[in-house]
């Protein structure tokens, strides 16, 4: 059983807001992403705080450790419940938004490898692996895997143990639901939800199978 997660990366807060609440019943958790927050503000994350919902802010904050201090801080106090992170910037710098996270009560999520075709050109030869074990060796909760490659899900599940997956590219990017959903903890799922005719019947949809 996965959890389902709606990656809420349209522009406008009143369908954002919308979105969410129509959905809600049938999602785990609500990932917002730079698109939203750009454009209606990190506020965004009180306007969801009444659906109930965890809110993970997924920024893949890549910076030097006090930078990533100062993001995951500003994240924790505006109402998220979890921050994504990179780790190719180094164990100090993952160390950073882990410690603030837990400081929190929050969770932090280290990306491991991208779902998109170009990520190959970096995320191999073991790259993901290495991303992965600074991840464990940080007190991370969990790190982010592709739905696209579920052998890589796979791989990477022996490196990290129980620890949580969450794993985006279901729909648009090609991604099969049910090819992962018995590997992974969590299924990120955007564009196949809210560019939907009816939103709310297709998280329905996409919750069904993740419980099966």
């Amino acid at each position: 059983m996965a959890e389902l997660i709606l990656a809420l990366d349209v522009m406008e807060k009143e369908r954002a807001v919308s979105i969410a609440r129509t959905c809600a019943p049938n999602l785990n958790a609500i990932k917002i992403g730079y698109p939203l927050v750009l454009s209606a503000g990190i506020g965004i994350a009180r306007d969801l705080a009444p659906i109930g919902l965890p809110l993970i802010a997924d920024f893949k904050v890549a910076d030097i450790p006090n930078t990533n201090r100062l993001i995951a801080e500003t994240v924790f106090s505006s109402g998220f419940t979890a921050i994504i992170c990179h780790a190719f910037t180094g164990r100090d710098a993952v160390q950073a938004c882990v410690d603030s996270a837990h400081h929190h009560g929050g969770e932090c999520y280290v990306v491991a490898e991208m779902s998109h075709p170009g990520a190959t050109e970096f995320f191999h030869g073991g790259v993901a692996e290495r991303l992965a074990q600074v991840a464990i060796a940080c007190g991370a909760d969990g790190i982010i895997a592709p739905a696209t490659r579920p052998e890589r899900a796979k791989k990477l599940r022996s490196v990290i143990g129980s620890k949580k997956i969450y794993a985006p590219g279901v729909g648009p990017q090609g991604g099969d639901i049910r090819a992962v959903a018995g590997i992974v903890d969590g299924i990120i799922i955007g564009r196949a939800i809210y560019e939907a005719d009816d939103p709310a019947a297709m998280s329905k949809d996409f919750a069904r199978i993740c419980t099966m």
